[in-house]
Parts: C-alpha cells; sequence; structure tokens
C-alpha cells in the first residue's frame, strides 16, 4: 500500500508595503498639525505686518520708540474703551429683550 502525504498549505498573506489606510487619531493629529501651522503662519503675518506700520508710523510722524509706543497704548486704551461701552450697550439691550419675553 501506498501512502501519500497530504500537505496543506496554508493561504497567508504576506506583504511589505505599509497600510494605505490611516487610523481615526492619525487622522485628527494630522488635521490639528494642520489648524496649528495656518493659525502660527496668520500670527507671524499679523506681527510682520504690525512691526512694518509702526516703522512707517516712526517715519511719518518723526517720533523716537518710547513716543510711537506711547501713542499706541494711547490708541489701544481708547479702542478698548470704546469696544467695552459697545459690549455694555449690547448687552443691555440683550437683557430688554429678555425682560420682554
Amino acid at each position: 500500500m501506498l501512502r501519500t502525504t497530504l500537505t496543506r498549505h496554508s493561504a497567508r498573506c504576506f506583504s511589505t508595503t505599509p497600510l494605505a489606510r490611516k487610523s481615526a487619531v492619525d487622522s485628527a493629529k494630522d488635521a490639528a498639525k494642520t489648524v496649528d501651522r495656518t493659525v502660527a503662519d496668520a500670527a507671524v503675518k499679523g506681527i510682520e505686518t504690525g512691526q512694518k506700520a509702526t516703522a512707517k508710523a516712526k517715519e511719518a510722524l518723526n517720533m523716537s520708540s518710547g513716543e510711537a509706543k506711547g501713542k499706541a497704548h494711547e490708541v489701544a486704551g481708547e479702542a478698548k474703551g470704546k469696544a467695552n461701552e459697545l459690549s455694555g450697550k449690547a448687552k443691555g439691550t440683550a437683557e430688554e429683550v429678555k425682560g420682554k419675553m
């Protein structure tokens, strides 16, 4: 009698390429990096614009550095006061509308 041995070959997938799919965590990290980079670029652009504006203002007004800073603080204070005033007005209007309901 002849015995034949059956050998089974198991089908195993073998691949050396990484998965093309990203997990949700990786996608979130990539999105966060993109947002962070965009915000950082915008901040840098704003700082550079402010520096250019300050330099032009100094040239136009022939002020020293201290005088320019003082004027900038004065204008900023006025803007902050106006913003607070408008905020108070908005809150008052909101309270009036809330009271009527």
